[in-house]
């Protein structure tokens, strides 16, 4: 198992102590050969407090078409009543231009901004986590098939040395069968030729019958 800074130093091309936190933590995971992938969503959740999660519901809801339908059909509702009333009393509430609408609008603006404000931050901060979580996995998983890389070649390397070293045996025991061929024929045909020679009694039984 190779450390820290050998993959450091072989890999990545510089040492150990120079790179920054995160390109170190995915070192260091490399060498141990743990997983560096985490559940994102749920750590934020676990994480989140009630007013965070509560400015992430109104900017949900006030980025929504229920909460336009809602404040459009507010101020249709305002400016009828307001009419009805001026009809029937000869004065209203809320005389147009409707200042006192104005007044409820402007403080929830004043009130719905900063919330809003809130959730995108929260959200840039997600966003920034995702983005520092999917550099890490992914130069983990360069440095992996970079590792995968180095062990393929090692045992392409391993089996050239074996397949030369087989052929220069098979090289050696055919050069030993041609230098033994020869001979090996002569031997074998001297036997035939004893056994093909006359011997004395067939000579004389030859001549006898002559």
């Amino acid at each position: 198992m190779r450390s820290a800074d050998d993959i450091a130093a072989k890999l990545l091309g510089a040492p150990y102590g120079s790179l920054d936190e995160r390109t170190r933590k995915v070192a260091r995971h490399v060498a141990e050969r743990r997983h560096i992938a985490r559940n994102l969503p749920e750590e934020f959740a676990s994480a989140s407090t009630r007013g965070a999660r509560a400015a992430d519901a109104v900017a949900r809801f006030g980025g929504s078409w229920v909460f336009i339908a809602l404040f459009a059909l507010t101020m249709v509702v305002w400016v009828i009543l307001n009419s009805w009333v001026l009809i029937k009393h000869d004065e209203s509430f809320d005389p147009y231009p409707y200042i006192l609408l104005n007044l409820f609008l402007s403080m929830l603006a004043a009130i719905q901004a900063p919330i809003i404000l809130m959730s995108q931050n929260r959200q840039s901060e997600k966003d920034r986590v995702n983005a520092e979580h999917d550099y890490e996995v992914n130069l983990k998983a360069e440095l992996e098939i970079m590792l995968l890389h180095d062990k393929v070649d090692l045992l392409r390397e391993g089996q050239w040395h074996e397949l030369l070293a087989l052929q220069n045996e098979q090289l050696k025991l055919l050069q030993d069968c041609c230098r033994r061929g020869p001979h090996a024929a002569r031997r074998r045909k001297s036997p035939d030729r004893a056994a093909c020679a006359p011997g004395p009694r067939q000579s004389v039984a030859r001549r006898a019958g002559r």
